[in-house]
């Protein structure tokens, strides 16, 4: 239906009840700007709803275009779970049991304190900047963000938890971040594939790493 033809024809219906008296002539006025104000006030109102839904669908558009990935990756090492925390929740030393870390080195902070910053130089020459946002030895879990890095990942952040499993443990990390590259097409190398992947190998090696220092 056309609503404002609508209204507009519930207008003149309605005024044309009245007399022609200079009375009535009034009244007609008054009639006819009263069902005009609805009718403007509809129109507006059609507006603001087409408005706001176009800006619901760009909003939804680019929440896919740039979407948050996850990362989880789990492995079961044959060895005590205080064993294993002692080396892999120490903020201080990745490169204890992950081979593609060449240095660590704490730049401010304490390495089992929140808010502790760490700069990671791989193998490769390039380097990772890191903050503790949450240490908990007796959960052996932490977590933390990258701040700056040569990984085609940008609002990174991470966890790496240690569970005992009887005599064993499992130990687990996710990360939640997005591509390097926020604009669609990202760039090669800088897209979702990209980031996924870089993550997802960073992970695996790393505990398949740790398995094996620590079960020799």
């Amino acid at each position: 239906m056309n609503v404002s033809k609508h209204c507009c024809d519930r207008c003149f219906r309605y005024v044309d009840n009245f007399s022609d008296s200079r009375y009535d002539v009034a009244r007609r006025l008054r009639a006819f700007y009263f069902f005009h104000d609805i009718n403007k006030e509809v129109k507006m109102s059609k507006k603001s709803f087409g408005l706001l839904a176009l800006l619901l669908m760009a909003s939804a558009a680019q929440a896919a275009l740039d979407e948050t990935l996850r990362v989880k990756e789990s492995i079961e090492i044959n060895a005590p779970a205080d064993k294993v925390w002692a080396i892999v929740g120490n903020f201080g030393d990745m490169g204890a049991w992950h081979p593609a870390i060449a240095k660590t080195e704490i730049t401010s902070g304490k390495s089992t304190e929140a808010g502790a910053t760490r700069v990671l130089t791989l193998k490769d020459g390039g380097t990772v900047h890191e903050t503790l946002t949450a240490y908990d030895a007796a959960a052996m879990t932490m977590k933390y963000d990258i701040t700056e890095s040569v990984l085609p990942v940008r609002e990174y952040s991470a966890t790496l938890k240690v569970d005992a499993a009887g005599d064993k443990s499992i130990v687990t990390w996710r990360s939640m971040f997005k591509r390097k590259d926020p604009n669609n097409p990202a760039q090669k190398g800088q897209d979702d594939e990209a980031a996924k992947n870089t993550i997802t190998e960073i992970f695996k090696s790393g505990l398949e790493h740790l398995k094996k220092t620590l079960e020799k």
